[in-house]
């Protein structure tokens, strides 16, 4: 695919994965994503038109905090997360993505500035849905808009549902159910039952869970000493993620 002057001057570099890809590929990813989850096949091969396969380094900006909001992802493989910066340095991690995630959905409907950075954890593999294409293909198919926009709604209810939930729970319960969506999303990625690998901080365990990092750290602690886990530098394994359950109510 040829990059553009343009692409070149917004930092828009287009890289191409070598993984070879089939509509069909992207259509059962589409199928696995709940916005699209809906639709049928002819509206996801319209879909399919306006994708691009992407692939990022681990540790590359996929956009940043205030970037012009002209792209969605779908991820593919591998990870990311949203962050954004506060005063005094400190940076807060506000979600992570895995397999079948999506991120920068809005771009979809408006061109508002980006309201967090987004990079890749590890090596990732995704595609991309120009806002531009997608908007274009609202307007020529007026039911999928419809579609799209009912579930946009549904994923609104849910997020509502879940900040309601949260604000009841206590740390321990906020850390586990983190940990918990951290484990199904390596285990998308092939990981086993038991014995999960997952690679975060203690820091970025906490601001996932809304708590103080001290008050995260005593808890996994807790987990530790009954076995649940092992702590490493960077990372952690959840040997028993059925345990955890038990600390989620």
């Amino acid at each position: 695919m040829q990059t553009s002057v343009v692409d070149l001057a917004l930092g828009r570099l287009w890289y191409p994965c070598t993984m070879a890809t089939t509509s069909r590929d992207t259509i059962a990813l589409l199928q696995r994503v709940p916005l699209f989850a809906a639709l049928g096949e002819q509206d996801l091969a319209r879909v399919v038109q306006v994708t691009v396969p992407r692939r990022f380094q681990a540790g590359e900006i996929v956009f940043r905090d205030g970037d012009q909001s002209d792209t969605c992802y779908i991820v593919r493989s591998g990870c990311a997360r949203a962050v954004r910066d506060h005063a005094g340095g400190r940076t807060i991690t506000l979600a992570t993505f895995g397999p079948e995630d999506m991120f920068g959905e809005l771009a979809m409907f408006d061109d508002e500035p980006r309201s967090a950075t987004v990079e890749a954890t590890e090596e990732m593999e995704a595609i991309a849905i120009l806002g531009g294409d997608m908007r274009r293909m609202l307007r020529e198919h007026p039911d999928l808009a419809v579609k799209l926009l009912a579930a946009l709604g549904r994923r609104l209810r849910d997020t509502n549902e879940r900040l309601a939930r949260q604000s009841f729970q206590t740390v321990q319960s906020r850390v586990a159910a983190v940990l918990a969506e951290l484990v199904a999303t390596a285990r998308g990625e092939g990981a086993g039952e038991r014995d999960v690998q997952i690679v975060s901080t203690q820091t970025d365990l906490a601001q996932l869970a809304g708590s103080s990092r001290e008050s995260a750290s005593r808890f996994l602690a807790v987990l530790e000493r009954a076995g649940i886990i092992t702590q490493g530098r960077g990372k952690l394994i959840v040997h028993d993620p059925a345990a955890l359950e038990g600390y989620v109510y």
